[in-house]
């Protein structure tokens, strides 16, 4: 870490954690905790609780947990050190002056880096086009009518024709071969060894919200295959998570977003004065992409190409922005295939119209769903409308699926009340109607492997954060030795110690901690849900079982491990079986 533990936990303790996500999530006070939708999965019952007592969130929908840093690091995609400046900054803290040396720079987090490294290509690809090598990029650029200013507003860039060019000036400022690996810039090989994923194409260096940048997309010059690559996952690019230009246009102050299928297209969109476009990461529309949008607005435009495949694509966004309550509309640009193409032969005038006249996305479903029969015959038509009514099942709720049915009605000339009824049949014939069961989760799936140890080392530890009392009686005969797993030890140890100098704060141990997985890991140990017990007794009797479970998985271990030439060892596994013993005597009282 680059701070002490006292500088980390002054501006943490300065950030009450429910004063810092308000900012973020609409929160309702629900007895002690706090409580709303999770920002970070699709959701429509609040499972995201922030408790103030032990300045910690958890959602017991997806897992997200942590304190103030994990918040950020995750939100807004911050290393450990981004979110500690970021809240000091927040708090009126001074940090310290740091010096960072090249041993220092060896210590800071990978996240850390691979930002430096991503930030220094960018810079080489965008120096690269302004040399004579990158005139043909530059041309194109040209070609495709980007001003000076748009060229370096959105830092487009080129590759060289020579396959090593990047990673030996990458190289050359010090930075290690698996490093420049991990940010998706070269790939390697047995024959050829290191060698640029990215030569002889314009580059779109592709930012987070913050400004910084995460990746690349690059646009072959010339016949190769594939026309665009983008880069791969990395530990600070993820797809579903990120869309191009959303670092200019949260800054919008329109109430929507353009939604493009390409970096061109936004570019051109912003170029053209429409701040506010967007696009997905060569990849189709998300469920992540659209919780992402639903942070900043609740209406979107589809810019999607005109053609088929473009109708497809903005058939299927339609359903996807919807499940997290975003309204979507439709923008045709026939006779153009694109935004581009558009505003290249109309102007920005004309898309503004092209704007206002945009069409409902649940209607334009049902003009192209018309393609497929003949509405000018009953039968047909009744087939149409049957499974129009089939759709309009899909509406949750009733005030929303009545508007609908209503406005369908008189778009195709049929009686509302007559919908209304083949609706309802049409819900009741196919079982929506009934109460839906939902798919697990993966993180569900990946609880139920947990075996039954594991699991009783969370609750206990959640019983003990929660229970002083609890501690008291049973920290003779369960000591942090007694937890398996670096991390459960680790955890515990610093709550021993907490409640050892009276100074009880989960938070305060999570700053323990600076990578996000760990984080999430040590939250939900806090967070761990425990069946509903109703009556003391029950509860009384849950907590022994878990308490001895916890101590006779711990004796099987060490007798594992037992060398039987160590005499000390010995001894200490037979006082460990008598503290057992103990314990299954001991009455342990909640209060």
């Amino acid at each position: 870490m680059y701070y002490s533990d006292e500088v980390i936990e002054e501006v943490r303790s300065k950030n009450d954690i429910v004063d810092v996500i308000s900012g973020y999530v609409r929160l309702q006070k629900k007895g002690s905790s706090y409580f709303g939708l999770c920002p970070f999965h699709n959701e429509k019952s609040p499972s995201f609780s922030v408790s103030r007592q032990k300045q910690m969130y958890y959602c017991f929908g997806c897992g997200a947990g942590g304190n103030v840093f994990t918040f950020l690091m995750e939100y807004e995609n911050y290393s450990f050190v981004e979110a500690l400046k970021f809240l000091a900054d927040r708090a009126g803290v001074d940090l310290p002056e740091q010096e960072y040396s090249k041993e220092a720079r060896e210590r800071a987090d990978a996240k850390a880096v691979l930002l430096e490294i991503n930030k220094l290509a960018a810079q080489y690809y965008y120096v690269q086009l302004k040399n004579s090598q990158g005139t043909q990029a530059l041309s194109y650029l040209k070609n495709r009518e980007l001003s000076d200013d748009t060229i370096k507003a959105f830092g487009l860039g080129y590759s060289n024709k020579y396959s090593d060019d990047l990673y030996k000036y990458l190289r050359s400022k010090g930075y290690q071969t698996d490093m420049i690996a991990k940010a998706g810039l070269i790939s390697m090989d047995e024959r050829q060894g290191a060698y640029d994923k990215f030569w002889n194409r314009v580059m779109f260096p592709i930012m987070d919200v913050n400004n910084r940048v995460i990746g690349f997309g690059g646009r072959v010059m010339g016949d190769a295959k594939p026309k665009y690559l983008n880069s791969p996952e990395t530990m600070i690019f993820d797809k579903s998570r990120n869309l191009y230009g959303l670092n200019r246009a949260r800054s919008s102050k329109k109430p929507y977003f353009l939604l493009c299928e390409g970096y061109m297209d936004v570019i051109s969109l912003h170029q053209a004065g429409f701040t506010n476009a967007v696009a997905s990461l060569g990849t189709a529309l998300t469920p992540g992409h659209a919780s992402l949008i639903k942070r900043y607005v609740q209406e979107v435009y589809l810019t999607y190409d005109s053609d088929e495949a473009g109708t497809k694509a903005a058939l299927r966004a339609v359903p996807i922005l919807r499940d997290v309550g975003i309204t979507a509309k439709i923008i045709r640009m026939e006779p153009y295939k694109d935004p581009d193409e558009f505003i290249k032969n109309l102007g920005a005038e004309k898309f503004e119209e092209r704007i206002h006249k945009a069409r409902n996305g649940f209607m334009f479903s049902l003009e192209v769903l018309e393609r497929n029969y003949d509405m000018t015959s009953p039968e047909g038509k009744t087939d149409f409308m049957k499974e129009v009514a089939k759709r309009l099942t899909e509406f949750d709720e009733e005030i929303e699926r009545n508007n609908y049915i209503e406005a369908v009605a008189a778009a195709y000339h049929v009686g509302f009340e007559n919908l209304r009824k083949l609706v309802s049949k049409m819900a009741v014939q196919t079982g929506l109607a009934k109460p839906v069961e939902r798919p697990k989760s993966t993180l569900n799936r990946e609880k139920s492997k947990e075996d039954g140890n594991t699991k009783s080392q969370k609750i206990l530890l959640t019983w003990l954060i929660e229970d002083e009392a609890i501690f008291r009686q049973i920290s003779q005969y369960i000591t942090p030795a007694d937890f398996s797993g670096d991390l459960y030890k680790t955890v515990a140890e610093l709550l021993y110690e907490q409640y050892e100098s009276q100074d009880v704060n989960p938070a305060k141990i999570m700053n323990h901690f600076t990578d996000e997985e760990e984080h999430r890991e040590v939250a939900s140990l806090f967070h761990t849900k425990i069946k509903e017990l109703t009556t003391v007794k029950e509860q009384e009797k849950a907590l022994k079982e878990t308490i001895i479970r916890v101590k006779n998985h711990s004796i099987e271990e060490a007798t594992k491990r037992l060398d039987p030439t160590d005499m000390r060892g010995l001894q200490r596994l037979m006082d460990a079986k008598r503290e057992l013993q103990d314990l299954q005597k001991l009455h342990i009282s909640i209060n």
